[in-house]
């Protein structure tokens, strides 16, 4: 049976976004050298220049996903993760094709985004491939680094 997936705009007060906030950060670090980690806390979220979703199934917090605007044209990706009892339920594809209506709506004409580059991060790469995100260079701050993964598509 085909559960229904409700997003709604996140105010980050909530605790069970706070804990996958948390856990989504202590995952990364987990995987990734501290220089290499650029995953947002709670405060780095609460940054106007984002818009922070979540998805939820049957009143359970199933994911969460962000939106960074670099500029007018241009917004990246951040904090996208499913809780892990919803991994392969199709959450992550979920807040990301709502992302990227939300980014066409407010004028964007591409999305950018960093992904890990191990193993672990390879789910999310076909996500992303799958949803017409393709290899590119690293974008506004970030430079070369052999546990990041660059992706970008036009809206």
């Amino acid at each position: 049976m085909q559960r229904t997936i409700e997003i709604r705009t996140d105010d980050l007060t909530g605790e069970a976004t706070r804990r996958l906030i948390a856990l989504h950060l202590a995952a990364m670090h987990d995987s990734s050298p501290p220089e290499s980690v650029h995953a947002l806390d709670i405060d780095g979220l609460r940054d106007p220049s984002l818009s922070v979703w979540t998805a939820w199934v049957d009143g359970e917090l199933a994911g969460v996903g962000a939106l960074k605007a670099l500029d007018p044209d241009r917004g990246e990706i951040k904090s996208m993760r499913a809780d892990d009892r919803f991994r392969g339920a199709g959450i992550g594809r979920a807040l990301l094709r709502h992302i990227m209506e939300h980014a066409r709506q407010r004028g964007m004409s591409s999305l950018w985004l960093e992904t890990g580059a191990t193993e672990d991060f390879v789910p999310a790469q076909r996500l992303y491939e799958s949803e017409g995100f393709v290899v590119c260079g690293p974008f506004g701050d970030y430079v070369l680094d052999p546990f990041s993964v660059f992706m970008t598509r036009a809206l």
